[in-house]
């Protein structure tokens, strides 16, 4: 979720929220040391000029060729955000085809407070901002799974990722694909 901001509030809100993004692309958090959750792991060993001294990768998805930290160690923005996601897009998946109006304030309500308690102070004031210009559509399982792929886009853009089709959302996160692999 972390990027340069876009406009002059987007900056203000990330400095108002204690984080600073330097040239080189490190995020500093409020304590103005490297944030371990707005950075990835190569790039903290590359400032740090150490190398791990354990190679063992918290993800199989990981390169072998990049550092990693040993899997007890606090996640760097990678696995936080893989994880993030998948809590998110999870949650989409189980949410009622008909949620009642408590619920859909509710799920309005988590979706505000986790993106002000996201570690990544950066990537919580991004989306934060992304929210205010999308509000979070969850009259429908349908409707939000759809507004949570379009906001988990929103980042892989920024990100320089390929976007996910939406249109697809419930065969990745509910039902598994069509092509049988996820049936047992």
């Amino acid at each position: 979720m972390a990027q340069e901001p876009r406009d002059t509030s987007e900056k203000q809100d990330t400095e108002r929220s204690g984080y600073k993004k330097l040239s080189n692309g490190i995020i500093l958090g409020p304590d103005g040391k490297p944030c371990r959750t707005c950075n990835d792991v190569a790039s903290l060993f590359a400032i740090s000029g150490k190398m791990p001294t354990k190679r063992t990768s918290t993800t199989t998805s990981q390169p072998s060729t990049l550092p990693a930290l040993p899997a007890d160690c606090p996640p760097d923005v990678e696995a936080l955000g893989r994880s993030s996601w998948t809590l998110l897009h999870s949650i989409t998946g189980a949410y009622p085809v008909n949620p009642s109006p408590q619920l859909q304030s509710e799920t309005k309500s988590f979706l505000s407070t986790f993106g002000k308690l996201y570690p990544c102070g950066f990537c919580a004031a991004d989306f934060q901002d992304w929210m205010s210009k999308n509000t979070p559509r969850v009259s429908s399982r349908s409707e939000f799974g759809t507004w949570m792929c379009e906001a988990h886009n929103a980042v892989n853009v920024k990100l320089g990722k390929e976007v996910f089709d939406c249109t697809r959302w419930e065969e990745r996160w509910r039902t598994g694909w069509k092509d049988g692999r996820c049936d047992f």
